[in-house]
């Protein structure tokens, strides 16, 4: 299956905006968004047009898409199963992108990024409702009980993980316990129980053309 596989570094200099890609590394003063804080190539400190119209829409896409590590053909179909479905499309675009395994896995702290939840699951470590799927993409349900494989809690960015999960909460709508690296979908996500500093009415404009 494509996926990225460059510097993720790179796309948060290039959004102009942490991604918070990398775990722990991102709220440090390691993170190079702090040292260079421009747009990554040879001319990347000479660009300074101001983004607006198109540009912000594409723009706003591109950080949404960039943080879930999903691609282009798969981001768009997320758009229009949300488009088709009742409600207001921006939120149900957000509720898809966060109910994927991938993500629920790091939001219950068996990773500190989503690219490292990536692969724990792809690699067979996690369990939902006590059977194994590796699918990252994978949607869970309300009431769907998700945890590590037992044979992987000893992993050391399992561990690690651990660690960085007690700083950071599970959000609402899951309910999280760290000693047993398991979890529990409680409700479907709403807009207010994500932080995510993605304005998703600009990619339904975009996508609206």
């Amino acid at each position: 299956m494509a996926r990225y596989t460059g510097a993720v570094c790179r796309l948060c200099r290039r959004e102009g905006a942490k991604l918070f890609l990398k775990g722990a590394k991102c709220a440090s003063d390691r993170c190079p968004l702090e040292k260079r804080n421009f747009p990554p190539g040879q001319h990347g400190k000479d660009r300074k047009a101001k983004i607006v119209g198109y540009g912000l829409q594409l723009h706003e896409k591109q950080k949404a898409k960039r943080m879930y590590f999903t691609l282009e053909g798969q981001f768009r179909e997320y758009y229009e199963k949300a488009n088709r479905a009742t409600g207001v499309t921006g939120e149900l675009l957000i509720q898809q992108l966060e109910r994927r395994l991938d993500n629920v896995a790091f939001r219950l702290g068996f990773a500190i990024s989503r690219r490292q939840a990536r692969q724990l699951v792809r690699h067979g470590h996690v369990t939902v409702n006590a059977r194994k799927v590796n699918i990252p993409s994978y949607q869970v349900n309300v009431g769907d009980e998700i945890a590590v494989r037992e044979g992987a809690k000893k992993l050391q960015i399992v561990e690690q993980a651990s660690q960085y999960a007690a700083q950071n909460p599970a959000p609402t709508w899951l309910e999280a316990n760290f000693e047993n690296l398991s979890g529990r979908v409680l409700h479907l996500p709403k807009r207010a129980d994500v932080n995510l500093p993605v304005n998703e009415q600009l990619i339904v404009e975009l996508y609206s053309k």
